[in-house]
């Protein structure tokens, strides 16, 4: 039985492999980039992009199980997702996962109209996010500035997104489920700063901008941290200007979502363990803040 692992190469998809691998799974991983794809030992790669789907049937072939994502280039939804489908079911496979974006997409729609057996993974916050809007400033500066920094969200290690992808696509029980994905806890910007001085044991602060100074440095002084661009950008928002996208980022920092503050038990129920506390995550990459 060959599983195909599609973004294998990313946050999230990485972890797939090596969840899948542990659990003895024979692993096709499917990527853009061959050439650089750096995976364990073992794992057969294959090139192709689920955006295009012309030359993807020898990627799929003697696939029983797929984890796919729902997004190409740009973080924007798959137009396409009834020709992955039809592939998928012609070649045989029998089940998938479905790792969402900011929004729901042709592919979700057309994998719950199929025959296939189908699970959605919707986390809210990866924590890798922080290494990415982050990074560069606390290891040069030490300081992280941004508006709104007492709101919370419950940010998901991608470790444990991978692990919940692995199990339902390895055991049953998990057909027809959408499984909204959360760390342990609440926490604020502030709260996540504090924590990855501790883990790095560096003096490192958080800095909260007003709208106004928000305005000031990421539309007067520039674009706003190219991470946080993502946060913001959506398929129905090409070539947003820098005004209103800083509009967007507000209007998204500063709204309460109950969605997005809600803590859930899907990754322990899945697993059968609690999920990874952003401690433990800051901790293990503790040396990408650092100068």
């Amino acid at each position: 039985m060959t599983i195909l692992v599609t973004g294998a190469t990313g946050t999230v998809g990485g972890h797939v492999v090596q969840h899948l691998l542990r659990a003895g799974r024979k692993v096709r991983a499917l990527t853009r980039n061959p050439d650089a794809a750096r995976l364990p030992e073992g794992v057969e790669v294959v090139a192709g992009d689920l955006a295009d789907v012309a030359g993807l049937a020898p990627a799929f072939e003697g696939v029983t199980a797929a984890h796919l994502i729902n997004f190409s280039r740009g973080y924007r939804p798959l137009s396409n997702g009834q020709e992955i489908v039809d592939l998928a079911l012609k070649a045989g496979v029998r089940s998938v996962t479905v790792l969402g974006g900011w929004e729901e997409g042709s592919l979700e729609r057309a994998v719950q109209a199929s025959s296939l057996a189908w699970t959605l993974l919707r986390p809210v916050e990866f924590m890798s996010n922080t290494l990415a809007d982050w990074g560069e400033s606390l290891r040069t500066d030490g300081v992280v500035r941004e508006p709104y920094g007492d709101r919370k969200s419950p940010a998901i290690d991608e470790f444990d997104i991978g692990a919940v992808a692995a199990v339902a696509l390895t055991q049953y029980g998990h057909a027809g489920k959408a499984y909204h994905l959360t760390g342990p806890e609440l926490l604020t910007p502030r709260d996540k700063v504090r924590i990855i001085a501790e883990a790095t044991g560096r003096d490192l602060r958080f800095e909260e901008l007003t709208p106004e100074e928000t305005r000031e440095e990421w539309v007067v002084k520039g674009r706003p941290p190219e991470r946080l661009i993502f946060h913001a950008f959506t398929a129905s928002a090409p070539g947003i200007g820098d005004a209103a996208l800083v509009e967007m980022l507000l209007r998204l920092y500063g709204t309460s979502n109950e969605r997005g503050r809600t803590v859930t038990d899907a990754v322990e129920k899945v697993t059968g363990r609690p999920p990874r506390t952003f401690a433990e995550w800051a901790a293990d990459h503790a040396g990408h803040f650092k100068p």
